[in-house]
């Protein structure tokens, strides 16, 4: 890796350990610095160079000149009655003319947090509040990173407590996590690391709508999760609601999935997003055509009734046409499962992250109904 200029430091959350190992042989330091400060960083929550007493004194003034460990600051939290927490991170210089969310969402023993990897989105989905701001850029692997470290140290300090607080990490947040496939690779292996948060592959979740080329890259270079937003199992529909199916149709993205759990234990496989909108993509005949779709690879669907936000121009489904979806899923084998909606009071809900964009480069949003297309059932 080459230094950051003279006059920039670098962010050490931006480096994975081969990175790091590669900083400190630049500055003519052991390759074992790498292991000393991640420690600091990740297992003790330390930030300040000085207080990292197993350094040298000259060490610890050299890095203070020509590095920092520096998460996105909060500019806002807030707290929902159900427990779930959101954050408003300032990723450009600490206000609120560019920032993203972060979201909390404790349920028993398991502690999700879901994460950005953009600030906005330019894929434009339909139904995604997010994908209405549009795109103003990427984030750095340090911006991925530092919204875990802000998470996980402030809620050890709310506790009083030295044990990790998060079980699961899920890039779900604003943004494509693939469209962000260079920054979001080295933050997954710090994630991984043993050194860094030590999360297991399982618990580490990539959701996708179907970027094929680095669905492909991503099985090749870390094993974590994948989650796929399908949203619709006809692309006739799915074009209109995931515009990104006109590039990568079903038939690409479906032989996408098998190439990514094949040849992985007999558990993997792949969570399919569906969420379910009034009159749209939740009739029996959608229902039929996903377990059509689906019914023989190795699958787990998890149903997101919609969560509404203002200008959506969409309806959640009732109950009991919810329930009636999952259980004709669930008759043909399926294993299906509805999530909860958590933090819908303070907008943290899936679909509802928006944060606050400036400068946005935005592809063209399409301002025309949305065309119900539904499948033929089989004869």
């Amino acid at each position: 890796m080459s230094a950051a200029p003279a006059n920039e430091r670098i962010n050490l959350f931006g480096l994975d350990r081969d990175g790091l190992v590669a900083f400190f042989a630049e500055i003519g330091e052991s390759a074992f610095r790498a292991r000393q400060v991640m420690q600091w960083i990740y297992r003790r929550g330390v930030t300040d160079f000085e207080a990292m007493t197993d350094l040298s004194r000259a060490l610890r003034a050299r890095l203070a000149e020509i590095a920092e460990i520096r998460a996105p600051g909060v500019v806002a939290e807030q707290c929902s009655t159900d427990g779930t927490r959101k954050w408003l991170l300032g990723v450009d210089g600490n206000d609120r003319a560019n920032a993203i969310e972060v979201v909390y969402i404790p349920e028993g023993e398991r502690s999700t947090l879901c994460v950005s990897s953009q600030v906005g989105c330019a894929l434009d989905c339909s139904f995604c509040a997010t994908g209405k701001q549009g795109l103003a850029r990427n984030l750095t692997t340090a911006e991925i990173i530092g919204q875990v470290w802000q998470a996980e140290h402030g809620l050890r300090g709310d506790r009083g407590t030295d044990q990790r607080v998060l079980s699961n990490i899920v890039f779900m947040g604003m943004g494509e996590p693939l469209a962000n496939y260079r920054q979001l690779v080295p933050a997954l292996r710090i994630l991984l690391d043993d050194l860094g948060f030590g999360l297991s592959k399982r618990r580490v979740t990539v959701s996708t709508s179907g970027l094929v080329p680095f669905m492909d890259r991503l099985r090749e270079e870390v094993d974590v999760a994948l989650a796929v937003s399908l949203h619709a199992p006809i692309d006739d529909l799915r074009d209109e609601l995931v515009p990104i199916n006109r590039k990568y149709p079903l038939d690409e993205l479906m032989a996408a999935c098998d190439r990514y759990t094949a040849g992985k234990d007999r558990r993997a496989h792949v969570v399919y997003e569906y969420v379910l909108l009034a009159g749209v993509n939740d009739q029996p005949a959608h229902a039929d055509a996903l377990i059509r779709l689906l019914g023989q690879r190795a699958a787990k669907v998890n149903l997101i009734p919609f969560n509404p936000f203002e200008g959506s121009g969409y309806n959640r489904p009732v109950e009991r046409d919810i329930r009636a979806f999952q259980d004709r899923l669930h008759n043909h084998g399926l294993r299906t499962t509805v999530r909860r909606t958590r933090g819908d009071d303070i907008d943290a809900a899936c679909g509802q992250l928006v944060g606050r964009v400036q400068d946005r480069q935005r592809r063209h949003f399409r301002d025309v109904p949305i065309r119900v297309a539904a499948p033929r059932a089989e004869a």
